[in-house]
């Protein structure tokens, strides 16, 4: 919506500032809005609460692009961080394993936090042989990551696939 301008501007009275940040005083608005138009600039309503309402004179297409511009350059300078997630299985080869880390560690270094997930449902047999083996290889992969990375949370104990989520150190 934006701040009111010129016409629309209710107040019987007006705080005005100038274009280069001087105080002209309180007037009448109708007087406020013809010594804007005077100096081809607008009256833009800074602070409506005020009493007398604060208002300033400016060139008010050319404030709302600059506005714009900024919101543009802070989007372009915001990292957005991705969850980027691995799944390995109990039992892994370790040839596996590296591959997996190696992956791990390159979305740490863009930046991105990694879940890394363990399948503990499916095969009996293979869950029969794996039931101790998660809580080893989560101690094992978070010695691994070191100073790279900090465990941000764990999954419960209770789900069906255990997980770790891993930001990228600071």
């Amino acid at each position: 919506m934006g701040p009111r301008v010129n016409e629309k501007i209710f107040a019987k009275t007006v705080q005005v500032i100038s274009g280069d940040g001087q105080n002209l005083g309180v007037m009448n608005t109708g007087d406020a809005l013809n010594m804007a138009y005077d100096k081809e600039l607008d009256l833009v309503e800074i602070n409506a609460n005020a009493t007398p309402v604060l208002v300033k004179m400016m060139d008010y297409g050319k404030y709302k692009y600059e506005q714009k511009k900024r919101a543009n350059e802070a989007r372009k300078k915001q990292k957005t961080i991705e969850l980027r997630e691995v799944w390995v299985t109990p039992v892994i080869e370790e040839n596996d394993f590296n591959v997996k880390m190696k992956k791990v560690f390159e979305f740490l270094g863009e930046g991105n936090k990694v879940k890394i997930a363990v399948m503990t449902h499916g095969d009996k047999r293979v869950l029969a042989r794996s039931r101790d083996a998660v809580p080893q290889l989560f101690e094992r992969i978070i010695t691994l990551i070191g100073d790279k990375g900090t465990v941000e949370s764990r999954s419960k104990p209770d789900d069906r696939t255990k997980s770790i989520i891993i930001a990228p150190a600071k």
